[in-house]
């Protein structure tokens, strides 16, 4: 989907190829095992150096967060590769991320699913991502600003929805909003995070998964 710069083509594959190591450690120590060849695919295309404009390029294909401004961060690839596997998403999916961000995550979501809904609570790195995924040709991905513990439910029920910062509880609009099937993968907790995936039975119950400890900023509310 993305057009990018031969430049970059060796350094995002020895991103790939890192990755894919990682995630084969993690399957050994935990009860993982889920193919992530598409999702490796999707990071092998997206441009990671047009989410961190203010980062040198050599620093965008390292496997680490970055700092993006307004006390946030552009994910780690290895979760951001990790998040997106969880959520098993198909080509048709409809799927919600809460917290934007740079953006990179939704670019990475774009290139799996058939619709991304987005939404950022800080407007100005709203702007940002919005003008960098429209550049870089993510038609699929839909934004808006706005409280990442309501959702965005006039587009759910949802396949897969990915938060990518964390609460210290999850928020039952989210489980709420996500179709029976579906999963919800979210850090949980103020200190000691966990990333968990939720999945909603057909039922209408849900069933919750530990899957490592983690390192996320904190999932801003609106204080009105």
């Amino acid at each position: 989907m993305a057009q990018e710069a031969d430049v970059f083509v060796e350094a995002r594959a020895r991103l790939v190829e890192d990755i894919r190591r990682t995630i084969s450690e993690i399957e050994q120590r935990t009860s993982l095992n889920i193919s992530y060849e598409c999702v490796l695919a999707a990071i092998g295309k997206v441009p990671r150096h047009e989410f961190v404009p203010a980062a040198p390029d050599a620093d965008a294909y390292r496997n680490r967060p970055l700092p993006i401004g307004f006390q946030q961060t552009i994910s780690q690839p290895l979760i951001v590769a990790l998040m997106s596997g969880l959520g098993d998403i198909s080509n048709t999916d409809r799927v919600l991320e809460v917290g934007t961000g740079s953006g990179y995550q939704a670019a990475v979501l774009g290139e799996l699913a058939g619709a991304v809904y987005s939404v950022e609570i800080i407007e100005p790195l709203a702007s940002q991502a919005a003008k960098a995924l429209k550049r870089l040709g993510y038609d699929n991905v839909h934004m808006r600003v706005g409280d990442g513990y309501t959702g965005w439910p006039e587009y759910g029920p949802y396949d897969a929805i990915i938060v990518t910062a964390a609460p210290d509880h999850i928020p039952s609009s989210l489980i709420e909003q996500l179709k029976p099937g579906g999963r919800l993968v979210i850090p949980v907790g103020d200190f000691d995070q966990q990333l968990m995936v939720v999945e909603k039975l057909a039922d209408g119950s849900t069933r919750e998964h530990d899957v490592i400890p983690v390192r996320f900023v904190p999932l801003t509310r609106d204080k009105d």
